[in-house]
């Protein structure tokens, strides 16, 4: 039988975090641009900043955006259906939440009746969902591969020795990584059991220049074919709400200036934020911070910063509260480092870039995605003192190594700039090796039907 793939439909259902969602949009965009026809699934919330997106990059592309009802409790309210700006402490209600909208899910796919499910960590039960319909799904981690086959050797044979040992975890590290979720339909099996309920292939934001050997070692623990998508960075577009930020990076010199930032799910403490200011005084380089709050929080930015701070380096740093546009700053000829939590996202985008990576890992997979770009010598990892914390002098030290040491630095960006040259060689090829995968997928289900 032969497929047409024009009438193929993906029905794409992230999990509610903005570091999901998007890269799914992007996928979304490439797929929808070699003729699949994609439903999003989201949050009104979620929905609204997606269309935005595609309004303001004038996408033409076929996809259609699909509401999903979370259940309304006061203590949760819509604003609060997106993991940006929630408080660390409704985290845990929205996950119970988003598994309790299984119905309103169900409803969904049934009625849409599409062609394949892509589905994200927390949502096993999508797939079982999809599987009773007969609709194959697919797991599509917006993760890298090393830290799931990482994991999934520590599944397999416990306390037994990683075989690339330039990646690990400090002790302190795996008691954090160590927890719990109550997931719903998730087995005993790896990672919630999405590999296992996963068919045939399992899709990965990442490409070969970067993790070649890390994706080969996950297809074979997980005896699935693991399929590199490429980066999925979005690519800048022209604002008017960023002007200022990249005026003032334009009056700098270039490769003078590191940006700093967190993510939009990590938020320091007072102690954290007034370690890493001090930090970037003590290395005396240009800087722009983007500090983050929880929704709702009143904290002023000047309340948590050092005194006298905000004037002794006016000159020099600029401090963004809330949003910045990362991937217009990171192109930007003036900056010449990236001080990162290490969030996946964050690291293709700096690698796409060419930028080095000055790593600060906080929880989660970020520890094991600094130690792959040390490995691959574009990132120098900020050392942690006795009790575990980072502090301003090896802060200094990190950033003084990429940007201002030229034994070091020059070294760093060289490889920078070679790998980002591979990641993106690969793109085109990544994208069509995916786009050929589902098709031979749809086309095996088809026939069995």
């Amino acid at each position: 039988m032969e497929t047409d793939q024009t009438s193929l439909r993906i029905l794409m259902f992230p999990w509610l975090a903005h570091g999901h969602v998007f890269p799914y949009l992007e996928l979304a965009k490439k797929l929808s641009q070699k003729n699949f026809h994609i439903y999003f699934c989201s949050t009104a919330i979620n929905l609204s900043s997606i269309s935005k997106t595609i309004e303001k990059n004038f996408w033409d592309i076929s996809i259609e955006l699909i509401e999903l009802h979370l259940p309304s409790w006061p203590d949760l309210p819509p604003h609060y259906h997106t993991t940006k700006n929630v408080p660390p402490e409704l985290m845990p209600k929205l996950l119970e939440a988003f598994q309790m909208s299984s119905s309103s899910f169900s409803d969904i796919i049934s009625t849409l009746k599409p062609d394949l499910l892509f589905y994200d960590v927390f949502q096993p039960w999508a797939a079982a969902l999809a599987s009773s319909l007969g609709i194959p799904a697919v797991h599509f981690s917006t993760a890298g591969a090393t830290p799931y086959s990482f994991g999934h050797h520590r599944f397999t044979y416990g306390n037994a020795n990683f075989p690339y040992p330039a990646i690990y975890l400090q002790d302190y590290e795996r008691k954090e990584t160590d927890f719990q979720l109550n997931i719903k339909d998730a087995d005993e099996g790896f990672a919630f059991g999405n590999f296992k309920r996963s068919c045939d292939i399992v899709l990965m934001m990442s490409c070969r220049a970067i993790e070649g050997k890390y994706i080969d070692y996950l297809s074979v623990l997980s005896r699935k074919k693991v399929v590199p998508v490429g980066p999925l960075i979005t690519q800048p577009t022209n604002e008017e709400d960023d002007s200022e930020i990249l005026q003032w990076l334009s009056k700098k010199s270039p490769l003078s200036t590191v940006y700093v930032s967190f993510g939009s799910e990590n938020y320091l403490s007072k102690e954290q934020i007034e370690e890493m200011a001090l930090g970037l005084e003590f290395c005396d380089v240009n800087f722009i911070w983007v500090v983050r709050f929880p929704l709702g929080n009143t904290i002023r930015i000047e309340e948590t910063l050092p005194e006298g701070f905000s004037e002794r380096v006016k000159d020099r740093g600029m401090i963004v509260q809330g949003w910045a546009p990362q991937a217009k700053i990171l192109a930007h000829p003036s900056i010449g480092g990236f001080v990162s939590h290490c969030g996946w996202s964050s690291i293709v985008e700096s690698i796409h870039f060419g930028i080095p990576v000055i790593a600060m890992p906080l929880k989660l997979d970020q520890p094991l995605n600094a130690r792959l770009v040390v490995e691959a010598g574009v990132s120098v990892e900020v050392a942690r003192d006795y009790d575990r914390e980072f502090k301003r002098g090896e802060i200094a030290k990190a950033i003084n190594k990429v940007v201002v040491e030229k034994s070091t630095g020059e070294d760093i960006r060289s490889k920078a700039n070679e790998l980002s040259k591979k990641m993106k060689d690969e793109e085109e090829t990544a994208m069509n090796e995916t786009s050929q995968h589902l098709l031979q997928l749809c086309t095996k289900y088809k026939q069995k039907q």
